[in-house]
């Protein structure tokens, strides 16, 4: 690697924001770490020293703290060459189920904190003509499953953006890539996670739900280390890119299931553009 770079990564505390921090520090780049907990933070201060690594304390839902916290990771390294977007948590709940306050608190952290962060960065990135932009998002970005509908709502609108994004800054020499992870062992399904009040009637499906994850193999959240730095060295970094073995493979049936059901429609597709259709043949 021809220089250090340096990284912004939210929500370093644990899981993959600590795999990716200690995976960058390691190789000699440099971290600007945040979390709600700074103490959770110093392990890596105290190990790669406060020249490589700052601390910073951040609730990414409170845009004047992340501009704050942007504001100082620039100060501090002079650049910023990658933000990761990894703060986030899941919200289980079947829709009916989901309130107000539990939807609200889901979307400003999923999706308005990653927003936050990413605006806060783009001057900085368009002022250097580079940067590449991580955001984290999920197999539940580009698929649904019972119990976890808010938790896809965010995902699904994470994606949406990002891919607006990319194309909006590549002229300014900015990369964005969406990473989508499938079942890992950090403790997102855990105690990071938050549950919505439950209703009797809807039982059934949280059982479907627990089995299904249930079934499913966890990857080891350490590989991903390794991974990321792939990503963030690659001459052209990818727009999306699968963390798991099982992305691709689930992603190609539900795509096939898609198209099969919008052709089985394309009559009534066709029938709703009137006389004008854009059709031709």
């Amino acid at each position: 690697m021809a220089s250090s770079k340096v990284w912004f990564i939210t929500g370093s505390s644990k899981g993959f924001g600590r795999i990716w921090s200690q995976a960058a520090l390691a190789r000699g780049d440099k971290v600007a770490a945040t979390a709600r907990d700074t103490a959770t933070l110093q392990p890596l201060v105290d190990q790669y020293g406060a020249d490589n690594v700052l601390a910073l304390k951040l609730d990414v839902t409170d845009k004047a703290q992340v501009d704050a916290t942007i504001a100082q990771a620039k100060a501090k390294f002079g650049r910023l060459d990658i933000v990761v977007n990894n703060a986030g948590y899941g919200l289980f709940g079947a829709i009916e189920e989901v309130s107000e306050e539990d939807a609200r608190a889901q979307i400003e952290t999923n999706v308005f904190g990653a927003l936050w962060v990413t605006q806060a960065a783009l001057p900085i990135m368009r002022e250097q003509k580079s940067g590449h932009i991580i955001q984290v998002s999920s197999i539940g970005g580009v698929n649904a499953f019972q119990n976890v509908g808010l938790y896809h709502a965010s995902k699904w609108a994470l994606e949406g953006f990002s891919q607006t994004l990319s194309q909006e800054v590549a002229g300014f020499g900015i990369h964005v890539t969406i990473v989508e992870p499938s079942g890992f062992s950090t403790d997102w399904g855990g105690a990071s996670a938050s549950h919505s009040k439950t209703l009797p009637a809807y039982e059934g499906v949280r059982d479907n739900s627990k089995a299904r994850r249930g079934k499913a193999v966890a990857g080891d959240p350490e590989a991903t280390g390794e991974a990321i730095l792939r990503v963030v060295d690659a001459a052209e970094p990818p727009l999306r890119v699968f963390f798991g073995d099982v992305g691709l493979p689930m992603i190609k049936e539900e795509y096939a299931k898609r198209i099969a059901l919008w052709e089985e429609w394309d009559d009534v597709a066709v029938l709703a553009q009137g006389a004008g259709s854009n059709r031709k043949g």
